[in-house]
């Protein structure tokens, strides 16, 4: 297991900074919950014979996505249903359920989009962040591999309507990590990359990501909420790339204020 590492000092880069750029699902707006509510409405649905005892695995192995289905779709490999299609039919593979097919996703969507947008939520964190950062003077917005529809959509119901999407994964037909992403945002609030501040959940896509883009990157890992599976999550392997780790947006607050 390796050490926790040194929290980072406060105001660390207090005068450094000019500008933050925010991942939205799994940052701002919890995700997590609302896969939550979206799963078990796919399981009451579709697999009545998995118990409620079940549901954390179910959305464990829905959110370690271990065959990088979504993170094809961020490359441009597949379109966002075809990624959501084939997680849904090894999702139910998995648990016993039925194949979800071309011809049953329609159905199985329904299900699951209702649930999914009607569980969204900002983190509480979310709302005071961006009105500390904003009344310290930084330049905010929003980077996020998925559309910017629907993410502006996301934002609305979370009351965050105020945080502009900047670059989606529409942007340049792919997402986070590529380095033009982290740039274009920079670029579009004015700021130059290295006096701007990404900040995501997500280690390898978002913090390091950032990092490689030459900003200064900041992985929000926040207790109990890491993906698993194939996803990088060590907390020295970010502080030796030299990105800063923090466990709740509060802790970015305080490294820039």
């Amino acid at each position: 297991m390796s050490t926790p590492p040194d929290p980072a000092a406060p105001g660390e880069w207090a005068g450094a900074v000019d500008a933050v750029l925010l991942d939205v699902d799994d940052t701002l707006v919890d995700t997590r919950g609302a896969f939550t509510a979206s799963v078990d409405a796919v399981r009451r649905a579709f697999l009545p014979d998995v118990g409620p005892e079940r549901l954390d695995a179910m959305v464990a192995l829905w959110r370690a996505d271990p065959h990088g289905r979504y993170r094809a779709y961020t490359r441009g490999e597949v379109t966002f249903d075809e990624q959501r299609r084939r997680r849904a039919d090894e999702l139910h593979r998995a648990f016993g359920g039925p194949p979800v097919d071309e011809a049953s996703y329609p159905a199985w969507l329904e299900v699951f989009w209702g649930a999914f947008e009607a569980a969204w939520r900002p983190f509480a964190d979310a709302r005071t962040t961006v009105d500390a950062l904003t009344r310290a003077g930084l330049l905010v917005g929003a980077v996020t591999n998925a559309g910017a529809d629907l993410q502006r959509r996301k934002l609305a119901a979370c009351g965050l309507a105020d945080v502009p999407v900047l670059v989606t994964v529409e942007t340049f037909g792919v997402g986070k990590p590529d380095p033009r992403v982290f740039r274009e945002g920079a670029h579009l609030l004015g700021a130059d990359p290295g006096r701007t501040v990404y900040v995501g959940d997500e280690l390898d896509v978002d913090a390091l990501g950032a990092v490689r883009a030459g900003l200064r990157g900041v992985w929000l890992d926040r207790p109990g909420t890491r993906r698993g599976g194939p996803h990088a999550e060590d907390p020295a392997t970010a502080v030796a790339a030299g990105a800063v780790v923090v466990p709740a947006l509060t802790g970015l607050v305080g490294l820039l204020v």
